[in-house]
């Protein structure tokens, strides 16, 4: 009984999400912002860069003078036309705790230009990091910065983050003598505003992992992947329109969920070794549009061999036996297409966890953490098509007959293929 609620407490314990971690735009992201600005006659740009839990991991140890002298190469400044260079004069560095025990970076530097005579005209550019997703920003004097110079990201700008890499400006020198702007340290460098920890990627930086712990951590595992399977993707909707037009059986449902599993496991491990020994060579969030785009057209090839399955099956409605031989033999070719559609894209919370595993030296403890993961991740579908083959059994014993119910199975491949032209057009 003792053991019983030990467990009980660990599981309620690990649901819950732990302090400050999880970047708000995404493990993948890496974000900038500049403030332009003149103190007394010269020209500054004060550069904050907030790279989140995957970059910082890509990025290892950190030399603070070789990484200012590198921003400043990549921040570009022309005064009336003319191209200045950017001198990096004071900087400071600290890595924020991120998700699953990793680690965040905020960096910043102050960037020294030319002085000014007169009235001129300013033009900023920020080339750095160019090809990674992330919020850009850049403001000009005192102007208030939407994201609080990257220490709490508006809420409603999250989905779509700022997309703001030039800024042009008239400039006078300041009649007043003023200080050149300063970086901060401490606590206030440490501390940006953060999002909770996902209760996921929390599960692997557990301090203590007794055997209680570790069952706990892969109830709570299974727990959020199934929970995760309900968010907006993998599948659903196709699932459910196959198994109805294909006259899916339970068996197919379950089969469907080991698909999904193996596929999601697999792509986790296949992007985690991409990050850990090809990042120099390809940037791992370049790979999630490649994913779409691989999942859109294998979803549309599905809804168009069943489709094409369900009309030759209509013309040839005579030949009974081989329509349905040859129906039985693409519906396991197709089974295998919809589970790999299903598990192709790989949750980031998953990679953060096999990251964070490798880095904590815990990798057995994370691969179970994410094989569980994708198991609850892989029940959720497997549910919603198990209650699609038994509605439809259900709907059968109703007895209802005429054109409608027949058509049902040309209306699922239409969905199907609807529903992967516009993943396609979404990932393009």
């Amino acid at each position: 009984m003792k053991r019983l609620l030990l467990l009980v407490a660990a599981v309620a314990a690990l649901a819950l999400p732990v302090a400050a971690g999880a970047h708000p735009l995404g493990n993948f992201t890496v974000n900038r912002f500049s403030r332009v600005e003149v103190a007394s006659s010269r020209v500054y740009v004060r550069y904050v860069l907030d790279l989140a839990e995957i970059p910082t991991f890509q990025a290892g140890k950190i030399d603070a003078d070789r990484f200012a002298r590198r921003i400043a190469h990549g921040a570009a400044l022309t005064v009336d036309g003319r191209r200045m260079r950017l001198v990096p004069v004071e900087w400071a560095l600290a890595h924020p705790n991120g998700a699953g025990g990793l680690k965040t970076t905020r960096f910043e530097v102050i960037l020294r230009g030319p002085r000014l005579a007169r009235r001129s005209e300013v033009a900023y550019r920020d080339r750095n990091y160019g090809d990674r997703i992330g919020w850009r920003e850049i403001v000009v004097g005192d102007a208030p910065s939407r994201s609080h110079e990257l220490r709490a990201y508006p809420k409603d700008l999250l989905s779509s983050p700022l997309e703001v890499t030039h800024v042009d400006a008239s400039l006078v020198p300041g009649t007043v003598p003023k200080t050149r702007p300063h970086v901060v340290h401490g606590a206030v460098l440490r501390a940006p505003d953060r999002v909770a920890d996902s209760g996921f990627a929390s599960l692997v930086a557990r301090d203590r992992l007794g055997a209680w712990v570790v069952l706990g951590s892969l109830a709570v595992a299974l727990f959020w992947g199934a929970a995760h399977a309900l968010s907006p993707g993998h599948g659903k909707t196709i699932v459910t329109a196959y198994l109805v037009g294909q006259r899916g059986s339970p068996r197919h449902a379950a089969l469907l969920g080991l698909i999904v599993t193996v596929t999601h496991t697999i792509g986790v491990f296949g992007i985690g070794l991409v990050t850990l020994l090809l990042s120099r060579f390809i940037v791992p969030d370049h790979l999630y549009p490649w994913l779409n785009l691989t999942s859109g057209v294998l979803v549309v090839a599905i809804g168009a061999s069943v489709l094409r399955a369900r009309w030759r099956h209509r013309a040839h409605h005579h030949h009974h036996d081989h329509g349905h031989e040859h129906e039985l033999a693409l519906s396991r070719r197709s089974l295998v297409a919809v589970g790999v559609s299903g598990g192709l894209l790989p949750c980031p919370s998953a990679l953060v966890v096999l990251l964070a595993a490798i880095s904590l030296h815990r990798i057995g403890f994370g691969l179970l953490l994410i094989v569980a993961f994708s198991a609850g991740l892989a029940l959720t579908i497997t549910g919603i098509g198990l209650a699609a083959v038994l509605a439809r059994s259900a709907f059968r014993r109703l007895s209802f007959e005429g054109r409608v119910v027949s058509l049902l199975p040309t209306f699922s491949a239409l969905v199907i293929v609807a529903a992967g032209i516009g993943m396609t057009v979404r990932a393009v």
